[in-house]
């Protein structure tokens, strides 16, 4: 194995072209997505996508744990801590590079398929939502936990959390649920069930593919048909959201924040999943509830890359002015986990405070990621 953040290799094919392998290199930390590797990805995949033997990619991480258990939060509380000023910088150079990474998966001109084995969670979310087929087995766990950290769900989620059925997504943003492969599938976060025995079988069969005249359609075209044929759906769990939609919808339903998130917590309903939710919300970050509900409302309507340049600006001041370095130092730091955070609840934030994070920190022209879905690129 490299030594490399990410390890690359490519699988020949039996029409002559290649199959790209990008493998996330840190499974002590469950491949936490740090910057090297959000560079090294980037890199690469601007050169497959150029190099026409390459016709479909394939991005998974090491070990049997994780995909990717998040972004890097440890790395920027460390810079946060040692100023201020300095963290600020780096937090703005790792949320530009993490976002416009997720836009080039997004919009990549080849077929990406994302393994997302065992752990998915904040950024290893933005990394799976964006590719061509997002695959989950029967050991996926999905959530988007920041609140638990005084973040928000950011890498798209205020886009794509939006997109599901009413309520959903500002409840799993609310609470941090934790959703199984069955979830996945049902929300449009996955595309395909595929036993992590079949692993192996299934990269076999894309290698033994006839990828046609290579253009999109027909890489696109190619892909479908070997998952068509190594899909196997008699494994999957039963679903956790679906049996509760009309009681979420209920719960988070025409209201505003604060009452969402009181509905929630005097809720008794009895189930494990509900309860270890409310639990979640509970001891969550008050001001990441609001910022929850806020990106969903703003983000309703745009295009993927006006939420992400209004995620950038937003991650970067909950740094420079939230709860952040508060919150993962005591759940990832000191683990403590007794965070203190700005305000006691969410009924009391002040409007004032949501203001002064979504206060705009670039002109449209100054913004470091201005030119996403602006131009013709590879991603």
């Amino acid at each position: 194995m490299s030594d490399l953040a990410v390890h690359f290799t490519e699988r020949p094919t039996r029409d002559g072209s290649r199959i790209g392998v990008a493998m996330l290199n840190a499974p002590k930390s469950l491949n936490a997505l740090s910057l090297e590797m959000i560079g090294q990805l980037e890199a690469r995949l601007n050169d497959w996508a150029a190099d026409p033997g390459i016709v479909a990619i394939w991005l998974e991480g090491a070990g049997d744990k994780a995909f990717c258990a998040g972004g890097d939060v440890v790395a920027l509380y460390r810079s946060l801590i040692e100023s201020r000023e300095t963290g600020a910088a780096f937090a703005e150079r790792y949320f530009a590079d993490e976002y416009r990474l997720d836009y080039q998966i997004h919009t990549f001109s080849k077929p990406i398929l994302v393994w997302g084995d065992g752990i998915v969670m904040g950024g290893g979310l933005g990394l799976l939502a964006g590719g061509f087929q997002r695959l989950v087995s029967e050991t996926t766990r999905i959530a988007m936990p920041e609140i638990t950290i005084g973040l928000y769900p950011d890498i798209g989620a205020s886009w794509f959390l939006g997109r599901m059925p009413p309520g959903v997504g500002a409840y799993l943003g609310l609470t941090g649920a934790q959703l199984n492969p069955r979830d996945a599938l049902d929300l449009g976060l996955a595309d395909r069930f595929i036993p992590r025995e079949r692993r192996e079988a299934l990269l076999d069969a894309l290698a033994d593919a006839d990828y046609g005249d290579r253009s999109q359609s027909a890489l696109r075209a190619a892909v479908q048909e070997v998952l068509d044929h190594q899909e196997d759906r008699r494994e999957i769990p039963h679903g956790q959201v679906w049996p509760h939609l009309d009681h979420l919808q209920a719960l988070v339903g025409r209201v505003d924040a604060a009452t969402a998130v009181r509905r929630i917590l005097d809720d008794r309903t009895e189930d494990r999943w509900l309860a270890a939710n409310r639990a979640r919300l509970e001891a969550g970050c008050p001001l990441s509830a609001h910022l929850v509900w806020c990106m969903l409302e703003r983000h309703a309507h745009t295009s993927l890359a006006e939420a992400f340049r209004d995620e950038l600006n937003l991650s970067v001041q909950c740094c420079r002015l939230g709860d952040f370095a508060e919150g993962v130092r005591a759940l990832l730091v000191e683990k403590d986990k007794a965070p203190r955070w700005s305000h006691v609840d969410a009924a009391s934030v002040p409007e004032a405070d949501l203001d002064a994070l979504l206060a705009p920190l670039w002109s449209e022209t100054t913004h470091p990621l201005r030119a996403l879905g602006r131009k013709t690129s590879h991603g």
